[in-house]
């Protein structure tokens, strides 16, 4: 009788460690001292796990061309975030391969010394911030959670979570946090023609939008910085072209005379991006490496 009840015993034991290790666990804090960059992932089994980014890209806020007027607003906000003092949640929106996400990752490098550290999470995972922050928020670093490409349809759970996040939960109240997201949406849901209909005035002219707006422009209102970055002229393309031929090792003269391949570069992809600018520096330094 005592054999069958031990063997009962044992058979319950091994079906219960079965079920931990699919249940979801309580997310825990890595090794801190892998990387100042981590990426916040889902396994299958539902376990949240903050990943070390192994290569951290390697730019730099002097790399950065044409976008003077932003990089000082991110840096300034940056500075007082890591010196310990208020600092906003930052929204950087606008025309794409400007160097939204560069700036960001930029600002880690430079202050990464001081304490910075980024977490990485997708939009479809921010319902999970609340647990990564109580897992950040005992630690002396000061923590910029990033989310690149931000944006909605209508009905995604991560729309109201982050929604909430910003608008004073405790993400919002803990001061080693702050979320840093670029969108190239202003508002970051879908604008439909249909819902001007819902606007009203009133016989003095004041115009009132309608709730559907409203709750389109509320989201990101709750961030306490916008920064809008705008499509890059011929002359300031050219400018970015060089610097970029130049950190490749390719001769002043060579850039000189590499300005009209720049341009049939650009003229082919339909866009004069910072990122199309460097995708023809690594084509042409590769090219004439010899």
């Amino acid at each position: 009788m005592n054999e069958k009840f031990e063997h009962l015993i044992e058979r319950a034991a091994q079906l219960i460690d079965r079920l931990e290790a699919i249940l979801p666990q309580p997310l825990s804090g890595p090794d801190w001292s892998q990387s100042v960059a981590w990426r916040y992932r889902k396994r299958s089994s539902g376990h949240g796990v903050l990943e070390p980014v192994r290569h951290v890209a390697a730019i730099r806020l002097a790399d950065l061309k044409e976008i003077e007027p932003q990089k000082e607003k991110i840096q300034r906000n940056t500075l007082q975030f890591v010196a310990g003092q208020p600092a906003n949640n930052v929204l950087l929106t606008g025309a794409r391969g400007t160097g939204k996400s560069s700036l960001i990752k930029a600002c880690l490098n430079e202050y990464s010394s001081q304490g910075l550290r980024l977490i990485e999470v997708d939009k479809a995972d921010l319902v999970d911030l609340p647990d990564i922050v109580d897992v950040v928020s005992p630690r002396d670093e000061k923590f910029i959670v990033f989310c690149d490409d931000l944006s909605f349809e209508d009905g995604e759970p991560g729309y109201k979570a982050l929604k909430s996040i910003l608008d004073g939960s405790v993400a919002a109240s803990t001061p080693n946090v702050l979320i840093y997201a670029t969108s190239n949406r202003r508002h970051l849901l879908p604008e439909y023609m249909k819902e001007n209909l819902s606007y009203t005035h009133t016989d003095d002219g004041e115009v009132h939008p309608g709730e559907v707006i409203e709750e389109k422009i509320s989201l990101s209102e709750r961030f306490g910085l916008w920064v809008s970055f705008y499509p890059f002229t011929q002359d300031e393309y050219l400018v970015i072209t060089a610097q970029w031929l130049q950190s490749f090792g390719v001769s002043d003269e060579a850039i000189g005379a590499a300005r009209g391949e720049a341009l049939v570069w650009a003229l082919e992809r339909g866009s004069r991006s910072g990122r199309v600018a460097y995708q023809f520096a690594r084509d042409y330094a590769g090219r004439h490496a010899s």
